[in-house]
């Protein structure tokens, strides 16, 4: 017997190699064929790019982009672009991989796509950021658009960048193309409801998991991981909704409140003195021990690999919802599994941003906008049949979530592919 010796460090987190992992895992549960699991788990189109850039100062800087289309079996590729000094061609791989799994999982007709560039959005001005953008935009124009890949915000781009892109784009088109992207200003073709999509999508789905297990909103406390847009907005749903959010933590500090922390008075905190630190309302604690809080439900709304091998074992949330994407490891899900915590993974519970993208898509094919109404309860809708879809089918399988969520989306992918056929 052939022990396989277990992973580093470096492997647990590298993220490419989580999302393949757990590809791998669903793949074999569901007996998909060899050829089939060779084209699936290949990107289509990886595309890396130089973008010159004058600085305000007059010098020229060299900044590198990425966008990889991981599929477009299902439809346009349709995934964020982040701006970030660590951004890596592995991370975008894995993110543009997640995005298929996610479009799948909530059955729209989106493929998976990523972008990013590697940057210090910190100590850029927005000259440069502008510049940055534009140069990125006319360097992988030939591979985006509204019926083959389309764009939209992640980490440090917003709908500033959408309508730069968007701009730029519609130029070297000589028309308006209000559809390359999503996220963009309402008064671009933007949508109602979009800024709160992925915190709203989370909340939905944390609402049908208490009511699985027996559990009131009342009696549930909530920590959040990240105070960011996803975070902020699901906390901010959650506690209108009754929940307590006892705690939120982001990267220089945490703040607590055993009775519940006042979510709209810690953003104003936040937005007068730059820190959620110091809040009069609740007590500072330390950032990296507030993970492992008595809870009912973690909600980590960060980044990659906060729960991993060396810490998920100190958890005690019964519950985990990922707003994030790729928060936890291929490794910490073993632990997780054993300890029976109720997980809804980042392809299904932070789905709620790339549906009412494309909603958005829609709106400006059609030229005809909605109210804020019909968006969140098209939404609350999706959401509610795809949390269905998963547990069903993990009840089914005898499965986890996580499983689940892979085997149904995979499932569904492979499906289109066969019927489709391969072009030759």
């Amino acid at each position: 017997m052939i022990l396989q010796a277990p992973p580093s460090v470096d492997q647990e987190i590298n993220p490419w190699l989580a999302a393949a992992a757990r590809f791998d895992e669903a793949a074999e549960l569901l007996g998909l064929d060899e050829g089939l699991r060779k084209v699936l788990r290949t990107p289509s189109l990886e595309l890396t790019v130089n973008i010159p850039v004058q600085l305000d100062d007059g010098r020229l800087e060299v900044f590198t982009g990425y966008r990889v289309q991981h599929s477009v079996v299902r439809g346009p590729s349709k995934g964020g672009i982040r701006f970030a000094p660590d951004v890596t061609l592995d991370e975008v791989r894995a993110l543009a991989a997640w995005m298929t799994w996610k479009c799948s999982v909530v059955n729209i007709p989106f493929g998976g796509g990523k972008g990013g560039v590697i940057c210090d959005p910190d100590v850029l001005s927005e000259g440069e950021l502008e510049r940055i953008t534009r140069r990125y935009t006319s360097e992988i124009m030939d591979i985006i658009g509204p019926d083959r890949d389309v764009p939209a915000p992640d980490v440090n781009t917003n709908p500033q960048t959408m309508a730069w892109i968007m701009d730029t784009y519609s130029m070297h088109k000589r028309q308006n193309m209000t559809a390359v992207v999503t996220g963009k200003p309402l008064a671009l073709g933007g949508s109602r409801g979009r800024t709160e999509a992925t915190g709203r999508g989370c909340m939905v789905v944390t609402l049908q998991a208490l009511r699985r297990l027996g559990i009131e909103p009342s009696n549930t406390r909530v920590v959040v991981q990240g105070f960011g847009n996803v975070g902020s907005n699901a906390a901010k749903l959650m506690a209108r909704s009754g929940f307590k959010i006892v705690c939120v933590i982001e990267y220089d500090g945490a703040v607590f409140n055993k009775h519940g922390l006042d979510v709209e008075a810690l953003l104003k905190h936040r937005k007068e003195t730059g820190s959620i630190t110091g809040f009069a309302d609740g007590e500072d604690m330390d950032k990296d021990e507030a993970m492992f809080l008595d809870c009912e439900v973690l909600l980590p709304a960060a980044h990659e690999n906060v729960i991993t091998s060396a810490n998920a074992h100190r958890i005690k949330a019964p519950i985990i919802c990922e707003g994030a994407n790729g928060p936890t490891t291929a490794e910490a899900d073993l632990i997780l599994a054993e300890k029976k915590i109720f997980v809804m993974p980042d392809i299904l519970a932070n789905a709620g941003g790339v549906t009412v993208s494309y909603f958005e898509w829609v709106q400006d094919r059609q030229g005809f906008f909605w109210n804020e109404q019909l968006v969140n309860g098209r939404l609350d809708e999706i959401m509610v049949n795809s949390f269905n879809d998963v547990v069903g089918y993990a009840d089914k399988h005898k499965v986890n979530n996580r499983l689940a969520a892979y085997m149904l989306a995979i499932d569904r992918v492979a499906a289109a592919l066969k019927t489709r056929g391969i072009y030759a």
